[in-house]
C-alpha cells in the first residue's frame, strides 16, 4: 500500500513540477475586431524566473520587444513603439504577466511570445496569434461542437456555418488544427475559392441562408486530437470560427491505470501473506517454547 501511494505521489509531483516550470500561454489563437480590447494571457513559474518579457513578431519581420517585467516589481516597462502607448498595458503579479491591448488596430495583428529570463537563459511559451479585422457584426462564422470524446479509429464530421451576409460572391474556407504541444495552429485543409461548394442550409429563426462546410475525419488517431478552427477569407478580410475541440479517449491510459491497480492489489496480497506467515511463525515458536 505504501509503495502504491508513493508511486501516485511521485507521478503527481512530477506532473505538477513539469507544469509549474513551463511558461504557459493557454490561448493559441485570438480573433478581434478593430476597437476591441484583448488580453493575452501568460503564466510563468514563481521560482527559476527573474524577468518575464513579451515579444511581438509580425509577418515577415523580426521579433520586437514589447515589455519587460521583474517578478518582484509592481509594473512592467514597455519598449520601442509600445513605449508611452496608452493602448498597451500589463496585468502583472507573482506568476502572471498578461498583456492588454485596448482599441485594437489592424497593425496589432501578429504572434506574441511570452518568455522568462533566468541566469542568462531565455525560454518562451508557445505563442498567441492575434488576428484583428474590420468591425462588421453581421459577419459570423459558427462551428458546431463535438460533444463526446472519440476513440482511436472513430470518425467525426466537423461543421462550419458561414453567414450568407458575410460577402456576396466567392469566398475561401480553410481549416486549421492546433494540437497539444504545438506552437501555432497549422493549415490542414482548404475548400478552395468556390462558394457554390457549400451546402445551403437555413438557420433556425434567421431569414437568411447560411453555407455549411463539412470536414470529415475518418480513422482518427491520437495525433488528430486538438482544436480545429474554421477560417473564411472574403472581401479582403479573414474571419475565424470559435473552434471545435476534438478530445481523444485514450484507451491505453485506462489500460495503464488498470495495470497499476492490479499491481497494487498483488502487492497488497503479498504483504498480507507475509504478515500472516510471520504471525504464524511467531505462534509456532511460542508453542515450541511451551
Amino acid at each position: 500500500m505504501r509503495l502504491c501511494l508513493a508511486l501516485v505521489l511521485f507521478f503527481t509531483v512530477f506532473k505538477c513540477k513539469v507544469q509549474i516550470e513551463d511558461t504557459v500561454q493557454p490561448i493559441p489563437l485570438m480573433v478581434a475586431q478593430v476597437g476591441d480590447t484583448v488580453t493575452l494571457e501568460c503564466f510563468f513559474p514563481r521560482s527559476a524566473t527573474s524577468y518575464v518579457l513579451w515579444y511581438k513578431q509580425s509577418m515577415g519581420q523580426k521579433p520586437r520587444l514589447v515589455s519587460m517585467f521583474y517578478k518582484y516589481a509592481n509594473s512592467a516597462t514597455f519598449f520601442n513603439e509600445f513605449q508611452r502607448n496608452p493602448r498597451y498595458s500589463a496585468n502583472v503579479s507573482m506568476g502572471i504577466n498578461h498583456l492588454i491591448i485596448s482599441d485594437t488596430q489592424v497593425s496589432d495583428s501578429g504572434t506574441y511570445y511570452c518568455g522568462k529570463l533566468h541566469v542568462n537563459t531565455m525560454t518562451f511559451g508557445d505563442g498567441t496569434l492575434l488576428i484583428t479585422g474590420t468591425k462588421m457584426k453581421s459577419r459570423t462564422v459558427v462551428q458546431q461542437p463535438v460533444s463526446d470524446p472519440v476513440r482511436p479509429g472513430d470518425s467525426v464530421t466537423l461543421q462550419c456555418t458561414v453567414d450568407s451576409e458575410t460577402c456576396a460572391g466567392e469566398h475561401s474556407v480553410y481549416w486549421f488544427r492546433h494540437g497539444s504541444g504545438e506552437s501555432l495552429p497549422g493549415l490542414i485543409y482548404t475548400h478552395g475559392n468556390r462558394s457554390d461548394e457549400c451546402e445551403k442550409s437555413p438557420e433556425a429563426g434567421s431569414p437568411t441562408h447560411g453555407c455549411v462546410y463539412s470536414l470529415p475525419k475518418r480513422n482518427l488517431s491520437r495525433s488528430d486530437a486538438g482544436i480545429y478552427y474554421c477560417a473564411v477569407a472574403t472581401c479582403g478580410d479573414i474571419l475565424f470560427g470559435n473552434g471545435t475541440v476534438v478530445n481523444m479517449f485514450l484507451l491505453h491510459a485506462v489500460y495503464c491505470l488498470g495495470a497499476t491497480l492490479a499491481l497494487c492489489v498483488i502487492l497488497i496480497v503479498i504483504l498480507i501473506c507475509l504478515i500472516n506467515k510471520r504471525t504464524h511463525c511467531q505462534h509456532c515458536r511460542g508453542m515450541c517454547l511451551l
